[in-house]
């Protein structure tokens, strides 16, 4: 696999291809040096070769002459016997027969010949011997013609093989840049042109693209790599969008179950127990969790059998109801039972450990709740649980408002009208008395004391009515307190100044109460028996963030027994002082008036101490 690998490898084909190139050129070098090289001595021997005509020639001269110079004959002689042995006529000796057997020929003819009859020339002179030498060397210069035009022939084949290897070299080289740039088309480019087109569209979101792998270089296992990797891509995108197709319809289903919760909190709360409509509630219970099967049953604390069954689109069958045991259901929770292929599971409505009754689901063994649909049942039956609880919680706390509330007319009856009537009765004994005695004086005395006892008992029944009639609606203690003081005023020439400053300040509804009953009996006292001018009302937040109410008078002040005077509406001030945790003082000013002064802490304050929590300055600005 390695072998066949590194065969088609696109390195191992271009190193192949370079390689054969530079071979190649090296090759069409050496050649082309190697024949200039063997051309290099050529024109030597053409010019040696035809420098032996000219030396012919004038040996032939020197030979003719009448009178010839020996030292330039000899001297001839032996050049042209250097001439012939020239080294430059080795190469062709050795390498070219038909050079080789014309050099022969002519050397032989020159020494056998054509010396030999110039030596003879120099001994007989005469016009038939200069005629034959003419002849002899006329042939000698054939022969030496032959041999230049051979040599010149010999050089003339060498250029042309040059030009042939120059021209195959050409040829060869462009076949093979050629044969490179083709295979680098193929094998390269195009197989880069795929891959970049392949990163293209996986830039643009197209994983499903796949390039034909034709080739085992390194493109192509690029190429299978890039396949590979754009299914794995593939695939996960698909395995992502699968995710997001699960989480998006686990958000939807969340939605849908946030949104029934809501709906059904909001029915709660807007409505009583008596007042829900526990068959939507159901209906939709139903149709978020895709159960159809559901059933409410509402019980009271100890009963054994539900007063409200809610089954939706199902006849009911009361009397198959009223025969089974609900004890058992209250008991259970979860799955707990499983026959005849269905799955039972029994949600109760619980809290507080007290039962409210239980939601039933009844589905298939094969398809049982999953976790989400439990806790939205559970989330349902937990919501409709505090509903009720809520409204058991309501209705005690206005049974214990109607006890406190009846208490506290016993005590204002016991304290001021049953006092009263107490010393009626009294006053009646001694009147009979008196009647037995006949005893006019006392007769007349205790009449007028049942009259003025009947007028204060009178007068008392409409103060304990107005006080009863008092309450604080959703407007506030401000607008009490403004309202009680607006009739105050409708009923005496006083001025009554009031001042109220504590808006930031939550108060419970009894500390609001008691102080409204405080402020209207105090200042109800001064109109009645200060004979004063002008009353002043002040409520606020101390700096030590405890309520401080202040009613001050510029009237007679405090008789020596001011509860003679108040009868019992002081003692009824400071009962409910005490009820809020502070005491009530009543004392005359030096200038004359009274001063009623209270001061205690609200629930508000001690539940925030109590827990150590620091109270924004924000409650002192009422200051």
């Amino acid at each position: 696999m390695n072998s066949l690998a590194s065969k088609s490898s696109i390195i191992v084909r271009v190193s192949v291809a370079l390689a054969g190139i530079v071979v190649l050129g090296m090759s069409t070098m050496l050649i082309s040096y190697w024949l200039s090289e063997r051309a290099e001595s050529d024109s030597l021997a053409i010019n040696v070769a035809g420098s032996l005509r000219m030396q012919s020639y004038r040996l032939g001269l020197l030979a003719m002459d009448d009178t010839p110079d020996m030292a330039q004959w000899h001297s001839a002689q032996q050049k042209i016997e250097d001439t012939w042995n020239n080294p430059v006529f080795i190469p062709f000796l050795h390498e070219k027969p038909k050079i080789r057997e014309l050099y022969n020929r002519a050397v032989e003819n020159w020494r056998v010949h054509l010396l030999p009859e110039f030596n003879r020339m120099k001994q007989q002179q005469g016009l038939a011997a200069e005629q034959h030498l003419q002849l002899l060397l006329d042939e000698h210069i054939q022969l030496l013609d032959a041999l230049v035009q051979t040599i010149q022939q010999d050089a003339e084949q060498k250029v042309r093989s040059f030009r042939l290897v120059q021209i195959i070299a050409l040829f060869a080289t462009l076949l093979v840049s050629a044969l490179v740039m083709y295979s680098l088309r193929v094998k390269v480019e195009q197989p880069l042109n795929q891959l970049t087109t392949m990163a293209k569209r996986i830039s643009q979101g197209d994983f499903r693209h796949q390039i034909p792998v034709h080739n085992q270089d390194e493109l192509g296992v690029l190429a299978s790599t890039f396949n590979l990797m754009s299914r794995s891509i593939a695939n996960s995108y698909d395995h992502l969008e699968q995710q997001v197709d699960e989480k998006t319809k686990a958000l939807q289903q969340s939605n849908r179950s946030l949104q029934f919760l809501y709906e059904t909190a909001k029915i709660i709360i807007e409505h009583n127990p008596q007042g829900i409509n526990y068959d939507a509630i159901i209906s939709h219970l139903g149709e978020t969790i895709g159960i159809s099967d559901l059933e409410l049953c509402l019980m009271t604390t100890e009963g054994n059998s539900p007063y409200l069954q809610i089954k939706p689109a199902t006849d009911i069958n009361a009397e198959l109801c009223k025969k089974q045991n609900c004890s058992k259901c209250l008991s259970s929770r979860g799955v707990v039972e499983k026959a005849s292929g269905m799955a039972t599971y029994r949600f109760q409505l619980m809290r507080n450990e007290r039962h409210y009754g239980l939601i039933v689901c009844r589905v298939s063994e094969q398809q049982l709740l999953s976790p989400w649909q439990e806790q939205l049942i559970q989330s349902t039956t937990d919501q409709l649980a505090i509903g009720m609880s809520l409204k058991t919680d309501e209705d005690q706390s206005r049974r214990l408002a109607v006890l406190q509330e009846r208490n506290a007319i016993a005590r204002e009856l016991h304290d001021s009208l049953a006092q009263a009537l107490s010393y009626l009765k009294i006053q009646v004994t001694r009147l009979n008395r008196a009647i037995d005695r006949e005893d006019k004086i006392t007769m007349e005395d205790v009449a007028d004391e049942l009259r003025e006892g009947l007028n204060n008992a009178y007068r008392q029944l409409r103060e304990l009515l107005t006080t009863f009639r008092l309450k604080i609606d959703g407007s506030g203690l401000k607008v009490a307190l403004e309202s009680s003081i607006e009739q105050l005023r409708a009923q005496n020439s006083m001025n009554i100044h009031f001042d109220f400053a504590l808006s930031n300040i939550p108060l419970t509804p009894n500390e609001e109460i008691h102080l409204l009953q405080i402020i209207r009996e105090a200042s109800q006292n001064s109109i009645n028996h200060s004979g004063g001018k002008n009353l002043a009302i002040r409520l606020w937040q101390s700096a030590e963030q405890a309520i401080s109410l202040t009613i001050a008078d510029d009237g007679s002040g405090l008789p020596d027994s001011p509860e003679k005077v108040n009868h019992y509406g002081l003692a009824i001030m400071k009962e409910r002082a005490k009820h809020l945790g502070g005491e009530l003082l009543v004392s005359n000013l030096v200038d004359g008036g009274v001063l009623v002064s209270f001061e205690f802490m609200p629930d508000f304050i001690k539940v925030r101490q109590k827990n150590g929590i620091i109270t924004s300055d924000i409650l002192n600005e009422s200051r």
